[in-house]
């Protein structure tokens, strides 16, 4: 089947139909944004099922990509079908994914498994903007559960929490001390905790702070409502030491999710994240476009643009409504 002689809906049913070329060709649509975007975005969404949202983040080096990989050797045999969005950080060069962690994750995959690398291209967190699309292809074309294994960039790693219905937060022996966990802001993100490379001496300290600093902090520290605390789970990467038990902590979590009421909750969350960088986007654009025509007052711009922009929004409700 020759991709790029199909039209847009043909594209959408080869991917359907497990096509991989097309899958890839319809996130490389969502990749360049804009109109093409949105045009994938209308075609996918009434065929989302709910698939389960998997961030893995964590400081460089620890062992993320690693980790992504025994998973994604795991799922299949436990009968699930993973994808995988590696976000790399985007080559000065040429904004796109420098594909390190693809590399590291390809020699462990299976036929089953889709692998994809998307460029950060600056944007703060390490979260591609293109993020939330690419994983809605992924659970319309029947993936499942979808791992998001984000680039380590320090304490902006908790924008993984916009995008994902269970964080896995990967440090490893002598990870540091309460001060710098807090500043990274990991407690207040992190579902499930690994400490990964858990062969090396200081592993079992490096448990005991973790344990300490949960039971210390008055924010993610003690249990929630309905009784909830992040586990702390043992792995070893290199040889998948650890990593079935990860994959039951991500599970129970789930569960207690879906007990709770929280995982509909996470989601409006992070429909509304993806939405307010999507606003965001539209209003920088059209401040652009007056910048270059000259029509910029500093005085009458701020409400001129946002009165536009809102109209904007409006049409487009009205049409997805039917009402237009």
């Amino acid at each position: 089947m020759s991709i790029g002689n199909l039209d847009f809906d043909e594209l959408v049913a080869a991917a359907r139909g497990g096509n991989r070329r097309a899958i890839g060709r319809l996130i490389t649509m969502v990749e360049r944004g804009a109109s093409e975007a949105d045009q994938v975005t209308d075609a996918t969404h009434s065929h989302t099922t709910g698939a389960h949202i998997v961030g893995i983040t964590g400081a460089p080096g620890a062992g993320k990509s690693t980790l992504t990989g025994q998973l994604t050797r795991l799922l299949p045999q436990l009968g699930r079908r993973p994808a995988v969005l590696a976000v790399d950080p985007s080559s000065p060069l040429t904004g796109g994914a420098i594909l390190g962690d693809r590399v590291r994750m390809d020699g462990m995959a299976g036929e089953d498994v889709f692998i994809r690398s998307v460029a950060t291209r600056g944007h703060a967190g390490g979260l591609a903007l293109s993020v939330p699309g690419c994983v809605r292809v992924f659970d319309a074309m029947g993936f499942d559960p979808v791992l998001i294994e984000t680039v380590g960039v320090g304490q902006v790693e908790v924008d993984v929490v916009g995008a994902a219905d269970t964080t896995v937060v990967v440090v490893n022996p002598g990870w540091g001390d309460a001060v710098q966990a807090n500043k990274a802001g990991l407690l207040e993100v992190a579902d499930v905790f690994v400490i990964n490379k858990a062969d090396r001496p200081g592993a079992t300290d490096t448990r005991r702070d973790l344990e300490l600093m949960l039971d210390l902090s008055h924010v993610s520290g003690q249990e929630d409502a309905a009784g909830y605390r992040p586990p702390i789970l043992m792995t070893t990467a290199t040889d998948g030491t650890g990593v079935h038990q990860l994959w039951d902590a991500v599970l129970a979590h789930h569960h207690h999710l879906v007990s709770t009421g929280q995982l509909a909750a996470r989601r409006i969350s992070r429909l509304r994240y993806e939405v307010t960088n999507r606003v965001e986007m539209a209003f920088q654009s059209r401040i652009q476009q007056a910048a270059h025509h000259l029509e910029l007052d500093p005085g009458q711009s701020p409400t001129r643009l946002a009165h536009d922009l809102a109209q904007q929004i409006g049409t487009i409700s009205k049409s997805a409504r039917g009402d237009a």
